[in-house]
């Protein structure tokens, strides 16, 4: 029986389940099949149910972006966490108090001032915490060139201070700029290659380095090999979004997350649907601007989740969304197609972002309302 969508009060961030487990079978039996374990990054949903689906496909371990997110999934039952932000001398407290606790937490430097400062903790608390040395694989953000002579000092750093060195890690970023199988196997091999280097470089040292860690969604889904990796991390994938459309790893029917809105008025003149989902919404993310096809805001979607091409969020305020026409035209029908408390789905430029903008998920199974999901926000 489908659910009446009225109900529902709006803006709300919808969860098609039956696109959220295909998406994670996807990501799991790709990783597995290149010999590699997956650590997803749960910082795109945010929210525990969907953790343990992924934890029931196999995943292992899990990656946060925040030491929250570990307090949260560890008081769920998540234990072999890696927070992927570099560790911060101000958070090594909150860190080693969840390792005190039974958390297998890992941590990220990613300069020597960072692994003495890790270093220097363990040292005093009497605890070894496991730290990984991020490497910078494209240019993208933040790491050590794996070629660079500081990567060595930072190893002995951790492994002479007392701390014990977890691996290495990666995030090749710089393959959201790619939209061709070609380009993105090559910065998915680039990633592989250059961590894996790194890796060899500590243990020729004689440094241990157990763990090569890598990952993105786009690298994950086209990597050719992972000789070298032990685990991958990619995050976005569970919901995927129209920045990954345009990369080319999914289709906007992939797309698990959208928001539900609400029509609340219309600009005939201007040809403009207006709805109850502005920014706070949807997000400032125009991830799609730079891309092939820029989305606005959003797709639109009729409330069964069809996609209408031909329409996009092109405007956001606050509170208010405009919806439109991508060739600009003006309809005769607008107010008749899309009558006032009509409902559309919009499919975010970036899950994250737009997920990040709401507090639960109102997860929807054979086009029925089954659940709400709690999200959780903040540092």
């Amino acid at each position: 029986m489908s659910v009446d969508l009225s109900t529902i009060p709006t803006p709300a961030a919808l969860v098609d389940t039956a696109r959220l487990q295909r998406n994670i079978q996807t990501m799991q039996a790709r990783v597995a099949s290149l010999g590699a374990r997956l650590r997803p990054h749960v910082k795109t949903a945010k929210c525990i149910p969907v953790a343990r689906l992924q934890q029931a496909a196999g995943a292992a371990g899990i990656t946060v972006s925040t030491l929250k997110e570990a307090e949260q999934f560890f008081s769920a039952g998540f234990d072999d966490i890696l927070y992927a932000v570099c560790i911060t001398p101000n958070k090594l407290d909150l860190a080693l108090g969840l390792l005190q606790r039974g958390c297998q937490l890992k941590v990220v430097v990613d300069s020597l001032a960072g692994a003495q400062a890790v270093a220097d903790k363990s040292r005093a608390a009497g605890i070894a915490i496991p730290t990984l040395i991020e490497i910078d694989t494209d240019g993208h953000r933040a790491g050590v060139k794996p070629e660079a002579e500081v990567l060595i000092h930072i190893g002995r750093a951790l492994h002479d201070g007392g701390a014990r060195i977890y691996g290495v890690m990666t995030h090749a970023g710089a393959s959201y700029g790619e939209s061709t199988t070609a380009g993105l196997q090559r910065i998915a091999e680039q990633e592989r290659s250059l961590c894996v280097r790194a890796a060899e470089r500590l243990r020729a040292a004689g440094l241990p380095c157990p763990e090569v860690s890598v990952g993105s969604t786009p690298t994950a889904l086209s990597a050719r090999t992972l000789e070298g990796v032990t685990e991958v991390r990619a995050g976005v994938y569970v919901f995927h979004d129209l920045v990954m459309c345009n990369v080319g790893v999914c289709s906007p029917q992939d797309v698990a997350l959208s928001v539900l809105a609400t029509v609340i008025g219309h600009q005939v003149e201007k040809g403009w649907v207006l709805t109850d989902a502005g920014w706070m919404a949807m997000s400032r993310d125009r991830g799609t601007q730079a891309q092939a096809v820029d989305w606005g805001y959003g797709a639109v979607c009729s409330s069964d989740g069809t996609l209408m091409s031909e329409w996009l969020m092109s405007g956001a305020n606050q509170e208010h969304g405009i919806v439109s026409r991508r060739d600009g035209a003006l309809p005769d029908d607008l107010v008749q197609r899309f009558p006032i408390g009509s409902q559309l789905r919009l499919l975010p430029n970036h899950a994250c972002a737009t997920a990040a903008q709401f507090g639960e998920y109102r997860v929807l199974a054979d086009g029925a309302d089954v659940q709400v999901w709690e999200r959780f926000n903040g540092w």
